[in-house]
């Protein structure tokens, strides 16, 4: 991996769950780490367990839809040969419906999961693209396989970077650059216990970071698209017509998920 995708890789959301995950298992495979997230907490404890497998790490704390955000990127990254971009870092910020919410909060949900993505993309993969090596492993939803009531935007956005992966995935590959959207389903992360998401549905079938963070290594080079935690067929369902019966459907089972209060 390391000839591939080394000697750094840049893990954007890479404090706790899936992202720390990832942070270990590139560790140890031989890379050294840029980790990029917004707890400090998390991403020192992070930091330091990678540290103590002997690999250099960086850290930034970092809000990345901050106007300044690429240019503090760049200060801790230029003058590394940056192999591999991991974007973990798409969570959705705000929940609310549409028409009653915040533009402002929907547009945090915007920036963080489509301008942040792009431009943390673009500015890595240029350099691997001349290279003729490299990785860009895009974390995705399946959230974007269809509408859904008070996380409209956030299920937009995440469609927008699958399509967007593909794309990538086109133009890069006969350039030697691996591109992968790595499309999630339920995962037991810090981030989904704090909001009081019921992951204990009889049937439901519920992902361990590590788990996910290992099928998207493990596919990297078998882009656009990879399903991890056993959702194939979930994916495939979702984005098949009637799509009035489906999209339904999924929402009776969101609203099971959510906590009652």
């Amino acid at each position: 991996m390391i000839d591939r995708y080394g000697p750094w890789a840049v893990v954007a959301g890479g404090s706790e769950g899936v992202g720390a995950a990832f942070a270990h298992r590139l560790a140890d495979a031989g890379l050294n780490l840029v980790l990029i997230a917004r707890r400090p907490g998390p991403l020192a404890e992070t930091a330091d367990a990678v540290r103590a497998k002997g690999m250099q790490v960086r850290t930034l704390e970092l809000d990345l839809v901050s106007p300044d955000a690429l240019a503090r990127v760049r200060a801790v990254t230029d003058g590394l040969e940056v192999g591999l971009l991991v974007f973990n870092a798409g969570a959705n910020s705000y929940r609310h419906e549409f028409v009653t919410g915040d533009l402002d909060g929907f547009q945090g949900v915007i920036d963080l999961n489509i301008t942040a993505q792009l431009a943390l993309t673009r500015h890595f993969g240029a350099p691997m693209k001349e290279r003729g090596r490299g990785g860009i492993l895009l974390v995705g939803s399946l959230a974007g396989f269809m509408g859904q009531a008070r996380i409209s935007v956030y299920a937009a956005v995440k469609a927008f970077g699958r399509i967007f992966a593909e794309g990538l995935w086109l133009e890069m590959r006969e350039h030697g650059v691996d591109v992968l959207e790595l499309v999630l389903g339920v995962t037991r992360t810090p981030a989904m216990e704090r909001a009081g998401l019921d992951m204990d549905i009889p049937g439901l079938l519920v992902a361990d970071p590590d788990d996910v963070a290992r099928e998207g290594l493990d596919h990297l080079a078998d882009g656009p698209v990879w399903v991890a935690g056993g959702n194939y067929e979930t994916a495939r369902q979702r984005a098949g017509f009637p799509r009035a019966e489906l999209v339904a459907d999924a929402h009776a089972l969101m609203r099971r998920m959510l906590p009652k209060n």
